[in-house]
């Protein structure tokens, strides 16, 4: 029995990549749901664009988690 290195390093970095980027979606989700509202005198922010964003972050994050379950029950 040999073990490819290679491919066993590819992998691990696949999905290094792919892990930090879920959580970096999953955390610019988080932010943008919390935004406080705005106190008297400040500008005014583009709520709305920063909770859309919000939201498709979340969108993006459960179809790589839907992704990820399709792929282990089609095997």
């Amino acid at each position: 029995m040999s073990i490819d290195w290679a491919a066993l390093g590819q992998v691990f970095g696949v999905t290094l990549v792919v892990t930090v980027g879920i959580v970096g979606l999953f955390t610019l989700g988080i932010v943008g749901t919390s935004r406080k509202p705005r106190q008297e005198g400040e500008a005014v922010a583009a709520g709305g664009a920063v909770r859309t964003g919000a939201y498709a972050c979340f969108a993006l994050c459960a179809a790589a988690v839907a992704y990820g379950i399709y792929l282990i029950v089609a095997a």
